[in-house]
């Protein structure tokens, strides 16, 4: 499939404008969440995924965003078929932006290229003083995660390996995940904004789940760095999500889609909605610029 030529001048999201860049996140854009424990199915449908493998045929550069671990979201390249695609069109290894944006890989094999690290102590401390149960995890890149008590099965990939909390957060980290199975992610909405967590940006997940990231990092500033490397400006870019830690994405690309499942503040930060994942909205966008 050869991609369209885009005609000159057009804007986007506008007749003529063919994105340059597909800026997709994972779960609940291309796997559809189990909601009740906070996860995502690790298959995708059918429609979805020959609309990102036909996207990439077509000459788009594919770029998965997401808060997961750089390791887990290999794994799902690999699963789907995205690695070796993109390595056969291009020659070169898929860029995935890791852990909302700290983290940007190339893959495969498996190579960080960019990474931002911070002082999450004060943050960790905080958030713990109000919710004094939760679990508490540090990424460990290629191994797993570092963690102070065990997560419910299935939320994260890789090893858990049991840390005392002070040990965890005595040096850089890239992203802290606090996760409190007996919070809703409401409850989590209003902790953030009440303790301000100066220094750091937050991501609330489907459940009461917390990212911890450095200042300022997004996926937005993760994908920016991946297209300084690939000579693309972010006009050309189509992005799309779901949850909260995909505003600055959706902002930030020339054309940023929410899913139709998504949070009332993720729909209104975007340009357009899709329908929900449950009806393969992400085929139905890509298909829009793809066929």
């Amino acid at each position: 499939m050869r991609r369209p030529e885009p005609v000159e001048g057009s804007k986007p999201g506008e007749p003529g404008w063919v994105p340059s860049l597909v800026a997709l996140d994972i779960d609940g854009t291309l796997l559809i969440p189990d909601l009740e424990r906070g996860m995502a199915a690790e298959v995708m449908t059918q429609p979805v995924l020959d609309a990102v493998l036909d996207t990439a045929r077509a000459g788009a550069r594919v770029v998965l965003a997401s808060g997961r671990a750089p390791l887990s979201m290999a794994g799902i390249a690999d699963r789907i078929g995205l690695t070796d695609l993109v390595r056969e069109l291009t020659g070169e290894p898929l860029h995935i932006v890791a852990s909302n944006g700290s983290v940007v890989v190339r893959h495969a094999p498996l190579e960080m290229v960019h990474e931002i690290t911070f002082d999450a102590s004060e943050a960790v401390r905080t958030v713990l003083e109000h919710v004094p149960g939760a679990a508490v995890a540090v990424e460990e890149h290629g191994v797993g995660y570092r963690v102070n008590r065990l997560f419910p099965p299935g939320e994260l990939d890789g090893e858990m390996i049991i840390c005392d909390i002070e040990e965890m957060i005595a040096g850089p980290v890239s992203r802290v995940i606090i996760r409190d199975p007996d919070s809703t992610s409401e409850d989590f909405v209003h902790l953030a904004k009440q303790l301000g967590l100066h220094g750091t940006n937050y991501f609330i997940g489907w459940t009461a789940w917390l990212d911890l990231a450095p200042e300022g990092v997004s996926k937005a500033s993760g994908l920016e760095w991946v297209c300084a490397e690939l000579d693309v400006e972010a006009t050309d870019v189509l992005a799309i999500g779901d949850g909260r830690n995909d505003i600055e994405m959706l902002t930030w690309a020339g054309r940023g889609v929410a899913m139709g499942q998504g949070p009332q503040v993720v729909r209104d930060a975007a340009d357009h909605v899709t329908g929900p994942v449950t009806e393969d909205g992400a085929a139905t966008e890509l298909r829009r610029w793809f066929g």
